[in-house]
This record gives structure tokens, C-alpha cells and sequence, in this order.
């Protein structure tokens, strides 16, 4: 089986390309190669057992996709997005890479799909929902989006579901919650207050704190965001019907309910390095989502699991990307 990975030079896709080749396998399906894509050429350190060729490329060219399908990949995860604060920053870039990019990566697999039709792994968000919200999000929940990055996503999804019908591929779409504790440097990403405020700390650094303690999000850790890529990879499609995207589970807690998840891991001194610095803008956006859980009935009953609760973020995080240490310090 051949894998392709557009957008993995992103600490989902190099988390999910680390897994793959370690373990040389999807399931049951043995991997023969893997194609990573990237707009920014990258090291992707990672020990491999398979061959694995890092490409840099545009996928807002068209012709670009179509070299990227010539190889006819069985599984493409397609990973890639301009994140959300910079998509709301920069209207034009959003539409170019979110919508334009997609449309352009579908239109080729489309192109010669006559002949071939691959398992196509879609990441949406669920910035794809917009308020007022009922209690409980179900999986029946209007798509309202309240952000330029939530309405591409939105579209992307239809498109999916179209391009899948059409028989062009086999699409699934997956609402992913906010990664966390999402290891690596901040970044543009609105949703990236809600990491750095633990994994800073952790390593003994400041964090700023932008947004209300009040602020709501649903959650699911890298671990457990690979984990949905990988099922996404094996189960039967023909269980979806013509609704080819699932709303991920996740773990609800407000920002105050992050941070006394931080005191009982790691302890007031840890908790202290947060600041509060205020940036109405940052919280114009979160505002936008502030969801309540998620009740991801159909996701759970296809098998798609993650943590029961925010504590367990915040252990998973100093496990795996900490070495079992909190401010350098083993425990």
C-alpha cells in the first residue's frame, strides 16, 4: 500500500508519518512507501522502516496535484490548511490554500478516477459549528460556521461528500477537536492559547494567557488525533452512507478547568508561570466557537475513541513529549 500525506510537514502529519513507518502498517495493510507533501521543505527526523520521499510543493497549482496523484496513492491523508488565526488574518491566502488547494487536490484525483479511486482522509475542525449552541452538540447540529477558516472547511466537507458520491473516491471527513497539548512552538492558530498555556510552563517557561478563564473548547491529544487518522484508514465506508463526515469525541473543559488540571499534575509553581495578558482579538475568535461537548455518537459506534479527561492530556503530554519531566525535572 502506498501513503500519501499532504500537509505533513504539520505536527499532526509528522506525528502520524513517525507512527506509520515505525510500525510499517495501516491495520492489517502493509505500507510500501510513503509521499510526504509540504509547502516548506523540512527535516522530518523520523526512523523509518519504509521509504519515505519528502516532497516540497504548491498544491494551489494544479499541475502539482496532478504529479502528486500520477503515483496513484491508496491512502491520502490530506492534512493541509493555512490554521485559523492566519486564515482570519489573511482572507485571501484562507480561500487560496483551504478552498482552492482542496478543490485543486480533488480535481486531480478526479482527472483519472476512471481507473483508480483511493481512500481519501479529509481533517476538518470543529470550527465548522457555529452558536448558539443547544447543551450537547449532536451529530444532527447545523454546520454554521463563524469564521472564514470554519466556512472552508465547511465547503471542504461538501465537496467530499460530492466527490465520494460521484465515486470519484472514498471519502471521510473528520471534526477534529483542538490538539492538546500540541507540542512544538505557538503558532498562528487561534486555538493555540489553550496549549501553550500547559506546555509552557511544563518546561518551565512563562505563557500568556490571552483569552477569558471562562473560554470553553473540546480537546483530544496528538495521540489520540493519530489514532483517528489510522481508524480512519480501515473502517468500512460503506457504514458512513452519504454523510462521509463524523464530529471526532473529545474532552470539554474551560480554560479555569485547564489550568486546575495543571495544579493537580504538576503543582502550583508550574501553574504560577501563567500570565494574563488580554487580547480582545484572540477572544473574538474563540468566542466564534466555545463549545459545549460533543456527543459523537456515530464517531464512538465506528470505534473512534480518546482520553476521558483533560488530567490525562496534560500526563500524555509530559510522557510523550517531556520524557516524564516537569521543568527539566524527572519525576
Amino acid at each position: 500500500m502506498k501513503v500519501l500525506i499532504v500537509g505533513g510537514g504539520g505536527m499532526l502529519g509528522r506525528k502520524l508519518i513517525a507512527h506509520i513507518s515505525r510500525n510499517s502498517s495501516i491495520g492489517k495493510n502493509k505500507i510500501k512507501s510513503i509521499t510526504t507533501v509540504d509547502a516548506y521543505n523540512g527535516n522530518l527526523d523520523v526512523d523509518t522502516n519504509v521509504p519515505i520521499d519528502a516532497v516540497t510543493a504548491d498544491i494551489t497549482d494544479f499541475e502539482t496535484c496532478q504529479k502528486l496523484v500520477n503515483d496513484r496513492p491508496d491512502i491520502i491523508y490530506y492534512l493541509a490548511s493555512v490554521v485559523s488565526g492566519e486564515a482570519e488574518a489573511n482572507f485571501e491566502k484562507g480561500y487560496k490554500v483551504n478552498l482552492e488547494g482542496t478543490r485543486n487536490f480533488f480535481e486531480a484525483i478526479r482527472e483519472v478516477s476512471d481507473t483508480y479511486s483511493p481512500r481519501v482522509i479529509y481533517t476538518s475542525s470543529a470550527a465548522v459549528y457555529g452558536g448558539p449552541y443547544p447543551e450537547l452538540i449532536d451529530d444532527d447540529f447545523i454546520l454554521q460556521p463563524n469564521t472564514s477558516y470554519g466556512t472552508q472547511k465547511a465547503i471542504g466537507e461538501l465537496l467530499l461528500n460530492d466527490y465520494s458520491r460521484r465515486g470519484f473516491f472514498d471519502g471521510i471527513g473528520l471534526r477534529l477537536p483542538t490538539i492538546c497539548v500540541r507540542p512544538g512552538k505557538p503558532n498562528a492558530a487561534a486555538s493555540g492559547v489553550f496549549s501553550n498555556i500547559i506546555r509552557e510552563p511544563l518546561s518551565g517557561q512563562q505563557a500568556a494567557l490571552t483569552v477569558s478563564k471562562q473560554t470553553r473548547m473540546v480537546f483530544a491529544s496528538p495521540q489520540s488525533a493519530v489514532g483517528f487518522l489510522l481508524h480512519a484508514g480501515q473502517i468500512d465506508t460503506n457504514l458512513l452512507g452519504s454523510r462521509r463526515c463524523l464530529t471526532m469525541p473529545g474532552i470539554t473543559a474551560t480554560i479555569e478547568e485547564e489550568i486546575q488540571s495543571l495544579r493537580r499534575v504538576a503543582g502550583e509553581k508550574v501553574v504560577s508561570l501563567i500570565r494574563e495578558e488580554f487580547d480582545p482579538n484572540a477572544q473574538k475568535i474563540v468566542d466564534c466557537w466555545n463549545f459545549p461537548p460533543f456527543k459523537a455518537t456515530r464517531a464512538r459506534e465506528l470505534g473512534f475513541t480518546c482520553e476521558q479527561s483533560f488530567d490525562q492530556l496534560v500526563l500524555n503530554h509530559i510522557e510523550n513529549e517531556l520524557g516524564g519531566k516537569i521543568m527539566g525535572v524527572k519525576l
